[in-house]
């Protein structure tokens, strides 16, 4: 599978591109996935990235090289990333889906790792890899109950049965829905209203939700004060402060 890289203003688009196997992933793809995000992440002049595949985002891990046994699979290792790549990764900056057609079994768990998911209103979600007998270790056992709760999570898991993008909306699996073909353009709408705020304050806002999941309660609200803080001394605060005492935003305008 090629991996295509294109930047866009402030938005980088990381596009999964072998649309014969519906873009499942093999272990040289999860490699090649995970240090594309790497990059996105070290480099500053890119905010927001937009993840998506050519006619269908991800069926999963690729299980014909599983089968051949040749050294293509996915590799399952404890420690490092993960069998499709950059399912174990904690960015520093958002990362938005955008899901056409099939996201399902490990391409589910691509999506889900996602901060923000925009489907096509004919997209598929699913654990299809239940009736294969292949196991969820790329998050999705943990990011699914965190997102929409453990009996939704449980429904998914258990059954494997598909989910269309109006039930993910509901759900909330879904944050967008938009007509067929129009996932990318709509999530490079979204990445590029994003990338305009102002940067640290978004970064360590969305970097305290994520901490607080291995915190109690006490220790997360200090957390986000400290996140804050941080903010705070660099200046974003006061001149946000200054630009709306100057008249921005005046009379509800965003």
């Amino acid at each position: 599978m090629s991996i295509t890289i294109e930047n866009i203003g402030p938005v980088r688009c990381i596009t999964m591109n072998n649309p014969q196997k519906r873009n499942a992933v093999d272990g040289p793809t999860a490699a090649l996935l995970a240090q594309a995000f790497r990059d996105f992440d070290q480099d500053e002049s890119a905010k927001v990235a937009v993840f998506y595949g050519v006619e269908n985002f991800c069926a999963g891990a690729d299980l014909k090289a599983i089968s051949r046994n040749d050294g293509s699979a996915n590799t399952i290792e404890v420690k490092g990333d993960g069998p499709m790549g950059p399912s174990r990764m904690l960015l520093s900056k958002p990362v938005i889906a955008a899901i056409e057609g099939y996201a399902v079994a490990g391409g589910l768990e691509l999506a889900v790792w996602c901060d923000l998911r925009v489907l096509s209103e004919k997209a598929v979600l699913g654990v299809f890899c239940r009736r294969f007998g292949v196991p969820l270790v790329d998050g999705g056992t943990i990011r699914l109950p965190r997102l929409i709760g453990m009996s939704r999570a449980l429904d998914l898991i258990l059954t494997g049965r598909p989910v269309d993008a109006q039930e993910a909306k509901e759900f909330g699996l879904a944050n967008r829905v938009v007509p067929e073909g129009e996932a990318k353009a709509e999530a490079i709408i979204l990445a590029t209203e994003i990338a305009q705020f102002p940067e640290l304050c978004m970064k360590n806002d969305r970097l305290s939700v994520y901490q607080q999941w291995n915190m109690g309660l006490e220790a997360a609200l200090v957390n986000e004060s400290e996140l804050g803080l941080e903010v705070i001394s660099k200046g974003e605060t006061f001149s946000g402060a200054s630009r709306f005492a100057d008249g921005e935003g005046k009379h509800g305008k965003f």
